[in-house]
């Protein structure tokens, strides 16, 4: 981890020396200093891997879609990883090229249609635990239970706030172990709709999984977010992405969001999976302070809120050009 640290680090740009503590693997403690020289100048173009939530949400899309989707950029991780193998469980055929970030799948057009039951092991991985939990609550043409479950860190995090909306709507989900927290059975009859009530201040990826679902339940779905919803971009971010996939929402003012019932998710054919935009906020800092830097994989017109670090750094002073991005140096104020 104190490697990381370092190469994160390196772009200082004066002298600084930096301690690391440590335990070897005899338990003692070790200490250790590593001095950063400064820079005179960076230059480079850096294309960003495709940002992790952005990247499981496609595949999910793409899988409930009509038509076949040619998913690009993908991030490979171990969450995306996860996200394939429970696909593939689901009966969803793909072709994943050899570098992995290009992911051709041939959609189902609703609802997985699961013939047995079976345990889907996804490790620690949030962004496909959350969105799955919903999905497989959809009804398909034979009712089935399936478990998901994970590392034992998964099992610490919670889920009671999307369990409970998902009821609410029809759902049938139960715990296996600890209220509140995977694993979980979920047997796929299908989520009605209707009126859904959501706390909204504790994680968006909720709200996130519900609204992905929502389009395929049998009845238009009302949702009513309960306190502050937060990472509102977040949100802006699966709506734009519903969108693209033939789906509108109605969001109103992010206290209630509509969603028709009965629909379907329609392939774009090809979708790209935009770079991850936080990831390019050190590189995008150096290029704008000592060097020259070209950052593709996003644009202007991205759908990520952290793409806004690059209109704070024009503010500052920075000359930004938008083919993607890129960085004229020593132009801060």
């Amino acid at each position: 981890m104190w490697k990381k640290t370092v190469l994160s680090r390196a772009l200082d740009l004066a002298l600084h020396d930096r301690i690391f503590v440590y335990k070897n693997k005899n338990g003692g403690v070790v200490m250790e200093k590593i001095t950063l020289a400064p820079i005179s100048a960076v230059e480079g173009t850096i294309n960003l891997p495709g940002s992790k939530s952005l990247s499981n949400r496609a595949l999910l899309l793409a899988a409930l879609a009509k038509g076949t989707t040619k998913v690009t950029n993908l991030l490979d991780s171990d969450d995306i990883r996860h996200m394939l193998n429970a696909l593939k469980a689901l009966g969803v055929r793909y072709q994943l090229s050899d570098d992995k970030t290009i992911c051709e799948i041939e959609g189902l057009g609703g609802a997985f249609n699961i013939q047995n039951n079976l345990s889907l092991f996804l490790g620690n991985a949030g962004t496909a635990m959350r969105p799955l939990t919903a999905a497989l609550c959809l009804k398909g043409k034979t009712e089935s239970e399936i478990t998901l479950t994970g590392e034992p860190r998964m099992k610490e995090r919670p889920i009671l706030h999307l369990v409970d909306a998902l009821r609410q709507a029809g759902a049938d989900i139960r715990y296996l172990e600890n209220e509140g927290y995977p694993p979980l059975a979920i047997r796929n009859k299908g989520i009605k709709g209707g009126k859904v009530k959501i706390d909204g201040s504790i994680s968006s990826q909720f709200l996130t999984a519900l609204l992905m679902s929502a389009p395929l339940a049998e009845n238009d779905t009302e949702i009513e977010i309960i306190g502050e919803l937060v990472s509102k971009p977040y949100i802006d971010i699966t709506l734009a992405m519903m969108r693209d996939f033939g789906v509108k929402v109605e969001n109103q003012h992010y206290q209630k969001f509509y969603i028709k019932g009965n629909q379907s998710y329609i392939s774009p054919n090809k979708y790209l999976v935009e770079g991850d935009a936080s990831s390019a906020s050190y590189f995008l800092a150096a290029g704008a302070i000592k060097g020259k830097v070209k950052v593709t994989g996003i644009g202007k017109n991205s759908i990520q809120g952290d793409r806004l670090f690059a209109d704070v750094l024009e503010k500052m002073g920075a000359k930004i050009t938008w083919e993607r991005i890129l960085f004229k140096p020593n132009t801060l104020n």
